[in-house]
């Protein structure tokens, strides 16, 4: 166990082909066609993070390329190298060479594109257009309205979904199996809700947990992420709509202190379970919009106890409204 800890889980068990890919049927079919006619445009794969984007660009090389596919496949963060610089530089020297595959054309990965300046992606466009015949560019992002108009339209777009449920706990429970882990039935569920459909988050998680434990539950999956479990917001947020301040704000006091978690995690997690809670519509957006005003207060600066005992007594205010 000591020996695979070594190694991310995240890499030893990524996809090595499009057909080990899961839950993105139509836009593997997409890339398959790709492969199958050695063809392809600049694509934009978008979607929230840990669903595959960059994954499938490097399968789409493997398949296209075979084992020696990074000769022609580069990948760079553009988070990291977002200036004009980089596209002048590194993007234009790798793409202005000829591809030695069979394919006629190199593939260029930019990862994080939405984070590139606006003069890079100026820049980017211009060189796009020079030196098509030579290399394919696929700009991963999370937000494509941040990618400008002129870029979009050169390329095809693919929206990437978030992974099921079934899915990840399939490939959660293989990876246990082959790692020699086990987890119980609630961790496998706290998993679930601590990755919200980002199965990167999950397996590294996952590994941390292991590591700590020789039985993964739910208490050590909440601990390591920094959340804690919904039971405990949602009786937070009972104790605030009943009326009982006092209860509550001792509840959020707790949990700043036992879980060190900062008051944005605990707006965070308060706004999810929201949506679940027992209350009439009315009530739910006022809750809804005192909560969005309480993050917002504390992205500009506020203090997160103010702000928490603020949210806490609006919600209190709302709850009092329902009573009979």
């Amino acid at each position: 166990m000591s020996e695979l800890r070594e190694v991310m889980w995240t890499e030893k068990y990524r996809p090595k082909t499009l057909d080990d890919i899961v839950n993105q049927t139509e836009i593997v079919e997409r890339l398959k066609r790709f492969v199958k006619e050695r063809s392809m445009p600049h694509c934009l794969f978008a979607g929230t993070p840990g669903t595959g984007k960059t994954t499938a660009a490097m399968c789409l090389a493997h398949d296209l390329y075979g084992q020696d596919y990074r000769q022609n496949y580069l990948e760079l963060n553009a988070s990291d190298e977002r200036g004009i610089d980089v596209i002048r530089t590194t993007v234009k020297d790798f793409a202005r060479t000829v591809s030695m595959a069979d394919a006629p054309f190199k593939i260029l990965v930019l990862d994080e594109a939405d984070n590139l300046t606006p003069d890079a992606q100026q820049a980017l466009r211009r060189t796009m257009e020079m030196y098509t015949n030579t290399c394919r560019f696929i700009l991963a992002c999370n937000y494509f309205s941040r990618i400008i108009e002129p870029i979009q339209s050169r390329c095809a777009f693919f929206r990437f979904i978030p992974l099921r449920g079934e899915e990840v706990k399939a490939r959660v429970k293989e990876i246990c199996e082959k790692e020699g882990v086990r987890i119980t039935p609630k961790g496998l569920e706290a998993l679930l809700y601590v990755g919200g459909g980002d199965l990167r988050r999950v397996i590294n998680t996952l590994q941390a947990a292991a590591a700590s434990s020789k039985e993964v539950d739910d208490a050590i999956i909440y601990r390591i992420s920094g959340r804690v479990s919904p039971k405990e917001v949602k009786d937070l947020l009972s104790d605030a709509i009943k009326g009982d301040f006092v209860a509550a704000r001792a509840k959020v006091v707790r949990l700043m202190v036992d879980y060190g978690l900062s008051g944005l995690d605990i707006v965070k997690q308060v706004h999810r379970e929201a949506m679940g809670i027992s209350i009439d519509e009315r009530a739910r957006l006022e809750l809804i919009d005192a909560v969005g005003e309480a993050e917002y207060r504390m992205l500009q600066g506020g203090s997160d106890e103010i702000q928490l005992n603020a949210m806490l007594a609006r919600i209190a205010l709302i709850g009092s409204r329902q009573q009979p």
